[in-house]
């Protein structure tokens, strides 16, 4: 299995491209199973700008790349935006292309980069200069929706340009940009009337200058110059704002920033960073309830051949049916949360509810605990004095094996990978669940996209999407849990399994709370420290109550 932080199209086939190229299919098959650097932006500047390394996979309907993060600094900042969404296409640079007319037939793939404009549906192909040199039959292969202007250093021709007229351009800004030009228009009235003054005004010798004019060795340099040249590099700087800064530190201009207004936040409660936490609810949610927190499980074992009906010879002694009792208890354990705030900062903070929204966090870090806890264990250690109990909440993958069958992977990996041996493995063990009803299997992103990215002796995929693919295991749907990352269980004489899916159905896993036991919420009020306290808590237990009702598919690590 491929190792990878994320995975993307690094870009597609047959798309018709803006100048009118089109790669054509198979363009990088040989370039199938090739690691290259992940680069940021096609900076070649320095080895911070390498943030990690690719693994290319071809397909009928393009490359896709699996991409690993480095821990050098760069790389940590483009991990957590691409773990948020700020940052979602992918671009490739290639050289050595082959071309048919407007068809590309071949080329290498030598990086694959993050890039910070968006996806569009078709790919567009530019020349690009290498080491200051135009290198021949080489392309930047880009999957943004913007073209970027790159001039050969050869090239002494200008291609005549549709000009644009002032009001045109200005329409065409942002906001934020409008408000830029509005302020520098504005100094330079102001400017204009204080030399106009001065011009008058005879009696002071001494002489005043705009901070937008400046005299380097005889050349002075004007408003139009500045707007200009920071209107034509917006586009490199990223916005208006730093290109005009960049510019004023060329012209020696000091403390411009007081000219651009203040950042204003988009949403006034800060937004939660945390994992994808939608399977909490899927799994929380569909839990059985018991109004008693104290849980028993009985059963009377008639699997042994003790157990079985006999056959009677006449004159000879009738046998007793012997058969085993099993039981378990469960009892509760209390899980909490905790927070205070001074109650200073609650008078001062002013843009949104902060008590609210601080609310809302426990609440929400509580329940995705308790949803830990049953499905794969709080990870604690077990000496912690803030475990969860296991023989309070039961996590499943751990359970006995009268309760969880463990399905474990072949030792050998198949030719076609691993997701491929997790797939058979469930299907197999599916043979042996008695749950109720079409369970849930949850596993981790990462398995998920290896058992879609599985294809046939043709190259196309086995599984269109999820939905089929949870057809084919015979379970209802397939849900990511991110926390299943690395999980491992500990077995019998210190063998330890990496667990790669939880099948369940939640409706057979039962959380018991007495009256009161409920989630409830409690403030109170330090008057020495002039502190709100907060505190959230629930006394429950939590566990499988019907044997084989959870399937745990491992594979022994060795």
């Amino acid at each position: 299995m491929i190792k990878y932080d994320f995975g993307g199209w690094a870009t597609m086939y047959n798309v018709a491209c803006s100048d009118g190229r089109t790669i054509i299919s198979d363009a990088f098959k040989h370039c199938d199973g090739l690691k290259i650097p992940l680069v940021w932006n096609h900076n070649y500047s320095g080895p911070e700008s390498i943030i990690g390394k690719a693994t290319l996979k071809h397909s009928d309907i393009g490359v896709y790349a699996y991409c690993e993060f480095n821990d050098n600094e760069t790389a940590k900042t483009a991990k957590n935006l691409v773990v948020h969404g700020d940052i979602t296409a992918l671009s490739i640079y290639a050289n050595k292309l082959k071309q048919e007319g407007g068809r590309v037939l071949h080329g290498d793939i030598k990086e694959v980069s993050l890039v910070l404009a968006g996806a569009n549906p078709g790919a567009s192909i530019q020349e690009v200069l290498v080491h200051g040199e135009v290198e021949e039959n080489a392309a930047m292969i880009y999957n943004d929706s913007e073209v970027l202007d790159l001039h050969h250093a050869d090239q002494n021709k200008e291609e005549p340009k549709e000009e644009k007229t002032v009001a045109e351009i200005y329409q065409s800004m942002t906001e934020e940009q409008k408000k830029v030009v509005a302020i520098i228009a504005d100094a330079m009235m102001n400017d204009d009337e204080k030399e106009n003054k001065e011009d008058n005004n005879e009696e002071d010798d001494n002489m005043k200058h705009n901070v937008f004019d400046q005299n380097q060795e005889g050349n002075e340099i004007k408003h139009s110059e500045i707007l200009a040249e920071s209107l034509k590099d917006a586009k490199k700087y990223g916005s208006l704002k730093e290109s005009v800064l960049a510019h004023a530190e060329s012209y020696g201009i000091n403390n411009i920033e007081q000219l651009f207004p203040e950042e204003h936040a988009l949403n006034n409660e800060p937004q939660i960073l945390d994992n994808d936490q939608s399977w909490v609810a899927k799994f929380l949610n569909n839990t059985k309830k018991s109004p008693f927190s104290r849980l028993k499980a009985v059963f009377a074992d008639t699997s042994d051949d003790k157990a079985r009906a006999l056959g009677y010879v006449k004159g000879n002694l009738k046998k007793e049916e012997v058969f085993s009792l099993l039981n378990r208890t469960t009892s509760p354990q209390t899980v909490y949360k905790k927070q205070k705030l001074d109650r200073d900062d609650i008078l001062d903070i002013t843009d949104f509810d902060v008590v609210a929204f601080m609310k809302k966090e426990m609440r929400m870090k509580l329940e995705e605990e308790l949803a830990r806890a049953m499905l794969i264990g709080d990870g604690r250690d077990v000496l912690s004095q803030d475990k969860i109990k296991e023989q309070h909440i039961r996590p499943i993958f751990n359970d006995s094996d009268l309760y969880t069958i463990k399905a474990e992977l072949p030792a050998n990996v198949h030719a076609l990978g691993e997701a491929h041996d997790v797939i058979r493995t469930v299907i197999k063990a599916m043979a042996e669940y008695e749950g109720k009803g079409q369970p849930i299997m949850f596993a981790h992103p990462n398995l998920v996209a290896e058992m879609l990215l599985i294809e046939d002796k043709n190259g196309r995929f086995v599984y269109e999407n999820e939905a089929v693919l949870a057809r084919s295991l015979r379970v209802k749907e397939i849900v990511t849990v991110p926390l299943m990352k690395d999980l491992t269980r500990k077995g019998t004489e210190n063998k330890v399994y990496d667990v790669k899916a939880i099948i369940v159905n939640p409706a057979d896993y039962t959380v018991g709370a007495d009256k009161g036991g409920q989630v409830s919420m409690f403030e109170d009020f330090d008057i020495d420290y002039n502190q709100q306290k907060y505190l959230i808590e629930t006394r429950c237990s939590g566990s499988l109550m019907q044997p084989k009702t959870a399937i745990c598919v491992e594979k022994l690590r060795g």
